[in-house]
């Protein structure tokens, strides 16, 4: 129930980042570019033309960020809080699950340096090579929720 929970509040945070689009588009930002919708959903069920619901897209992002959430859980190996742990599951989904896996993030945070961790979400702000504003606003809000926990999130 609790990881239920924890997914949910995932789901609203990164629902806020990545907006919600009714209709397939074609992620130029991405390379190479990707068909994509609700959420962000990308994948081979998305096609040209396609809509879908915000039920739909809802359903498909909670799939997207347990995927997220099981690659972070692989490579991190530190207690996390839930505010922690939502913000690399956020970091994960929008840069793919890889991103994080052999990262300076994940050798900081594996070593027990949390806030030198935290300092390395600024440097996924980049798309072919220009820094991209949406990227540096997201990134200051998954650091912020990193290093601000819960009086009741344990380690």
């Amino acid at each position: 129930m609790k990881r239920r929970w924890r997914l949910a509040w995932a789901a609203r945070f990164v629902a806020k980042w990545e907006g919600f689009l009714a209709t397939a588009y074609l992620d130029t930002i991405a390379s190479p570019a990707v068909w994509t919708i609700g959420y962000g959903h990308t994948g081979p069920d998305v096609r040209p033309g396609q809509r879908i619901s915000k039920a739909r897209a809802l359903a498909l992002l909670a799939k997207d960020l347990r995927f997220a959430a099981r690659a972070v859980a692989r490579c991190i190996h530190v207690p996390l809080t839930a505010r922690q742990r939502i913000a690399l599951i956020s970091l994960a989904f929008n840069c793919g699950p890889g991103a994080v896996d052999g990262s300076t993030l994940q050798r900081e945070l594996n070593a027990g340096h949390y806030r030198r961790a935290a300092d390395c979400f600024l440097d996924w702000v980049h798309a072919d090579g220009e820094v991209i504003e949406g990227l540096v606003n997201r990134r200051k809000a998954e650091r912020w929720m990193f290093l601000h926990s819960n009086k009741g999130d344990k380690r």
